[in-house]
């Protein structure tokens, strides 16, 4: 097995909620990808609330997806 130093600041430290110096390379992966599913789902988040999505009954947002789906078949 080899070892590989990895150098972050403090507050990424914090940012990432690190809690032991040694990690396993699929801990770090696990620790990152979940990092960035939040940043992303809060981007989503923002964008909806900005667009004015974020207020749509379901079933708005079942009649928009019909209307892409059928657009979507139609142009094939």
């Amino acid at each position: 097995m080899k070892t590989l130093n990895i150098s972050i600041s403090d507050s990424e430290y914090s940012k990432f909620g690190i809690k032991e110096a040694n990690l396993s390379f699929q801990e770090i992966i696990r620790i990152v990808t979940r990092q960035i599913a939040k940043e992303n789902l809060k981007k989503s988040v923002n964008l909806a609330e900005k667009y004015g999505l974020s207020k749509m009954s379901m079933e708005d947002i079942s009649k928009e997806v019909k209307v892409v789906r059928r657009n979507a078949k139609n142009s094939n």
